[in-house]
């Protein structure tokens, strides 16, 4: 071999590549896309990671959540997101992902209601706070929410729920955020109806 040879071996043209890429079926342009996609994933999921873990921190006593929920839920949302880009990759490469589509359309929708009562939970308890800061009502007041007609007085209120007493005794739970939802009137400061055995009590 000579001088020529062994330098054409040593630093190969650009020609060259091109022709051995060829000879084995090598999809340059798969390879790019593929490693921007990969790159791409991993700063989404870098960037999720500490925005979910700092939401979550803020939330956790809020919500009463156990120790290792908000790690649950980091990792669970990082493997559908390194799924979606498998996926991806794979639809680059040109592999059929019919099926792997619709299992994961079936997963994101249970993870979506899963997010879906958490956020419904933030929202009352935000409520909650709204309420007692500008107190609308008062314990003992008469609340109707309209346009449903739901009248009683209101005997308590947590994070959650704002409890009506009714006339009749029955008891109505309204969650707090439909006090932004809905209209409602209050009449007056009364105190709620005793319960029957009560009134007969005061009356001996």
């Amino acid at each position: 071999m000579g001088v020529a040879d062994a330098a054409m071996l040593e630093a190969p043209d650009m020609d060259q590549i091109a022709v051995l890429l060829s000879r084995y079926h090598v999809n340059v342009s798969a390879i790019v896309t593929t490693l921007v996609v990969l790159c791409a994933a991993s700063l989404v999921v870098f960037l999720l990671q500490r925005v979910l873990r700092n939401w979550l921190r803020r939330i956790a006593p809020l919500l009463h959540l156990k120790q290792a929920t908000p790690p649950t839920v980091i990792r669970i949302v990082s493997i559908a997101i390194w799924a979606i880009t498998l996926i991806l990759v794979l639809a680059i490469w040109g592999v059929s992902v019919g099926g792997l589509w619709a299992l994961l359309v079936s997963a994101a929708a249970v993870i979506g209601v899963g997010f879906f009562a958490t956020w419904t939970m933030v929202s009352n308890m935000t409520a909650s706070v709204f309420i007692a800061i500008w107190r609308p009502f008062h314990l003992g007041d008469a609340v109707e929410i309209l346009p449903e007609g739901l009248r009683g007085h209101v005997i308590d209120r947590n994070l959650m729920f704002v409890t009506l007493r009714e006339d009749a005794g029955g008891v109505i739970h309204v969650p707090n955020n439909q006090f932004f939802q809905k209209i409602f009137k209050v009449n007056g400061n009364s105190r709620p109806p005793l319960p029957q055995a009560s009134q007969s009590d005061a009356n001996r």
